[in-house]
């Protein structure tokens, strides 16, 4: 069986090959096209059958990839277009009945106490726009092909939280006792009997400081919270790949140590290729500077000679974007593209856009930002095990032909 630091998300179980499947972790054989065709042919799970199925990829129950077609130049990604990924079956509907009685415990501050999300949403009110990505998203553009689900660019979409700050309940219950280095996170999923739990918790732990900007979240997008996306009361980590943002929160705690859940100290680390993943390497923690191009694509044939709009999102994880270039020739030469649309703010992404005229050939299309720190998105990806956190534009770039 394939060690948990092989797989993207998650855990798992130790036993048969259908205990694996029915938990969305079979890897990824062949290419990304057969991928897909496969992925078309699959229904949306019951927990998402209100999502758009035109415009999501199911390459598992657990794992919905949007199609990079369906992003559109909108700055907000629609509920119903999200790419879904969770980490252990998600929990009985029935938890959605009595939202506001849904309960999370709060430790490692002075007046530790569980609080139900009525009571939450008594201590204040934040909307945040951010950025919600997969840590693998990019992971198929490997040639390693790591284990793991072969998300292209669809594990990512902008959205809007609506939540009690975190420090303001922190506040309320007397702020933080003395040793706090790190924000761990639970969720509520139900484990699988018959292992150690240690092995299959999703418990996360994230440096103190983004207790700044997390919140306790119950709405996205202007509704309450899905099944799907961890309601009814999430941990939204901004600038954090997801995984750090917990679904289904039952405890939030301080602590003066990481997490001895293997998703911790072994899952999400940037381990060597080659390597056994450990605690002592970085883990998955805060995005990086990144773009893509969502248009024009080759998926619908060939284009005509003439004017396009080439467009796309870009993001810096706990930064803003400065600037978008964007090439035609594979990365030779580049033009500053127009940032689009509103500016959410420092977690959101940024649609940008550069009309181009294109003449008959082969044209490769790339983008690369630069952060409002200086900071550029990197030509290459950082080769690791588990394939995380590829930001490379020459990855993400997109060849056309133009006849």
């Amino acid at each position: 069986m394939n060690d948990f630091t092989n797989l993207p998300r998650r855990h798992m179980l130790a036993g048969s090959a259908a205990a694996l499947s029915a938990l969305g972790l079979a890897g990824w054989a062949g290419g990304a096209r057969a991928q897909q065709a496969a992925a078309a042919a699959k229904p949306l799970p019951a927990y998402a059958n209100w999502k758009t199925p035109d415009a999501l990829i199911v390459h598992s129950s657990n794992t919905l990839e949007t199609r990079r077609s369906a992003f559109g130049t909108s700055v907000i990604t629609p509920s119903n277009q999200l790419y879904v990924r969770n980490n252990l079956p998600a929990p009985d509907v029935a938890v959605l009945n009595d939202r506001d009685a849904w309960s999370v415990s709060i430790e490692g501050v002075k007046n530790a106490r569980s609080l139900t999300v009525a009571e939450l949403k008594t201590l204040g009110v934040e909307t945040v726009a951010t950025v919600l990505q997969c840590s693998g998203n990019g992971r198929g553009f490997f040639p390693s092909k790591p284990s793991g689900t072969p998300w292209q660019v669809g594990a990512a979409g902008c959205v809007v939280w609506s939540g009690v700050p975190l420090r303001n309940v922190v506040a309320a219950l007397g702020g933080l006792a003395d040793g706090a280095a790190y924000l761990t996170g639970t969720g509520g999923e139900k484990l699988p009997e018959g292992v150690d739990p240690l092995s299959v918790l999703v418990e996360r732990s994230v440096p103190v400081k983004a207790l700044d900007d997390a919140l306790l979240a119950w709405e996205m997008n202007g509704e309450p919270l899905s099944l799907a996306h961890g309601g009814p009361l999430r941990l939204v980590v901004p600038g954090y790949q997801g995984v750090n943002n917990i679904k289904y929160v039952k405890r939030v705690a301080f602590t003066s140590a990481q997490s001895q859940a293997r998703i911790m100290s072994h899952g999400y680390r940037m381990s060597p290729p080659g390597s056994k993943a450990s605690p002592d390497q970085p883990s998955v923690w805060e995005m990086g500077v990144k773009s893509w191009i969502n248009g024009p694509l080759a998926d619908k044939g060939p284009l005509k000679p003439g004017q396009v709009q080439v467009h796309g999102v870009a993001f810096g994880g706990t930064r803003g974007i400065k600037g978008v270039e964007v090439s035609a020739d594979g990365g030779k030469t580049w033009q500053a593209a127009k940032l689009i649309g509103p500016d959410l703010g420092p977690f959101a992404w940024r649609q940008f856009a550069l009309p181009l005229r294109l003449e008959a050939g082969t044209h490769v299309l790339a983008s690369r930002a630069t952060d409002t720190a200086g900071n550029v998105q990197a030509e290459q990806r950082e080769e690791n095990l588990g394939g995380y956190n590829n930001a490379s534009w020459r990855d993400h770039a997109v060849t056309v032909t133009v006849a």
